[in-house]
């Protein structure tokens, strides 16, 4: 089991998938979690906090498995009732999944932070390792779709859900990120640590942890102590819309795109072996290629992912 302090830039299932097969092969109270909120939004008045909640519930091997998201031995009583009522039900929200959604807004309205309720449900599910939203002030995902020519910008949850990913998108915003702060502890646990930006979406997760006032330049001068996992392999996405956003935004969909993407604030990049021809591009864009296996089909999978980018990372 390794030991010293590590800190991951996450956004949903595939930084979750991750952090779980990080924490086989790393101390886990050596780990900190910095979690993109500007997916966070407001419905039937509570403060859902989806990236937040995909990373807790997997690591505390509570996951729904098939879905990648929610909880696993789920009911679904409120929101069928809600249906039936003709409110809305095309967010699926389960009971248990609902219970902690109350349990956030009720400690929001009493005053606390996002961070201090982070770490009181992440400590009420027995997780070890330091769980940090990225920032504590709202960011909102702003997505405004590539047709009509003059399409309005919509909520990035009915880009994701309600729409299935499944249109074009013309740009992305991230609504109150200039005057957002970095959370409390956020700045100290990439100043001190080995950073690892796990496989996540590079415009709608990892976009808008870096895009923080002050992170983006804290990684950037230290980027060979930074070390990315690229999200897509073999010219795709493993899972999501990451591969389509790509190209829809004007970027190579591949290992090498990604590298342009993340080349200012990190040094190294983990690719697949599918990509092992492409490393050398990924070179010449400035990046260091790793090459492994990375695709997490199972935790021991990802717990060799994991310990391939911490050597990768440490030099060790």
């Amino acid at each position: 089991m390794r030991t010293g302090r590590v800190t991951v830039l996450a956004g949903g299932v595939g930084a979750a998938r991750f952090l779980r097969g990080l924490l086989r092969v790393h101390r886990p109270a050596d780990v900190t979690a910095i979690v993109n909120v500007s997916d966070d939004f407001t419905l039937h008045g509570l403060h859902i906090s989806p990236d937040l909640d995909t990373v807790t519930y997997t690591l505390a091997e509570q996951i729904n498995t098939e879905t990648g998201w929610g909880r696993a031995d789920e009911t679904w009583r409120v929101l069928t009732e809600l249906g039936r009522l003709g409110g809305q039900d095309w967010f699926q929200l389960g009971d248990l999944d609902l219970a902690l959604h109350l349990f956030r807004t009720q400690r929001r309205s009493e005053g606390a932070t996002l961070s201090e309720v982070t770490s009181e449900i992440a400590a009420s599910f027995g997780l070890e390792l330091r769980l940090l939203p990225v920032s504590d002030d709202p960011i909102q995902t702003r997505i405004t779709p590539a047709e009509p020519a003059d399409a309005s910008e919509i909520d990035f949850q009915d880009y994701f859900v309600a729409q299935r990913h499944g249109i074009a998108v013309r740009s992305v915003r991230f609504a109150g990120i200039d005057a957002a702060q970095p959370a409390p502890g956020v700045l100290d646990a990439l100043s001190t640590a080995d950073v690892i930006v796990a496989p996540s979406n590079p415009f709608v997760s990892i976009g808008p942890v870096v895009g923080v006032p002050t992170i983006r330049d804290t990684l950037a001068r230290r980027r060979d102590s930074v070390a990315a996992v690229s999200p897509i392999v073999g010219g795709a996405s493993i899972k999501g819309p990451a591969g389509a956003m790509m190209r829809d935004l004007g970027h190579e969909p591949s290992v090498v795109g990604i590298a342009r993407l993340y080349v200012e604030f990190a040094g190294t990049l983990v690719i697949d072996n599918a990509d092992r021809d492409l490393a050398d591009a990924v070179a010449d864009a400035g990046m260091t290629p790793v090459v492994t296996d990375s695709i997490m089909s199972s935790p021991e999978r990802a717990a060799a992912l994991a310990r391939t980018t911490l050597e990768a990372v440490s030099g060790q």
